[in-house]
């Protein structure tokens, strides 16, 4: 079995080796992304959008950075697309 998960370890300590800041904040904006889902989950019908939500923008935002850092173009189109689109739900949810 621990050969079969041999060559994503691998991977794993390249990608932090490459570049420590960009993974660590991968690894906090995975946390961040988990986080909201289970607090989501856990909360509805009545979730704390207004706690959650700029901790999600927040995520999302690093995610941009962490694409553009890996010059990736369809990752951070999404993640700016999300950040934004969220950004504009917050402000229409606190006005």
């Amino acid at each position: 079995m621990l050969d079969l998960l041999r060559p994503t370890f691998e991977w794993i300590k390249d990608d932090f080796k490459t570049d420590k800041l960009r993974f660590c904040l991968e690894v906090i904006a995975w946390i961040i992304s988990v986080g909201c889902s289970i607090t989501m989950a856990i909360t509805v019908p009545n979730p704390p959008l207004l706690a959650l939500y700029p901790v999600w923008i927040t995520g999302c935002a690093i995610y941009a950075w962490c694409a553009y850092s890996r010059n990736s173009f369809g990752m951070l189109a999404n993640y700016i697309l999300l950040t934004s689109i969220d950004t504009f739900g917050l402000i229409r949810m606190i006005l």
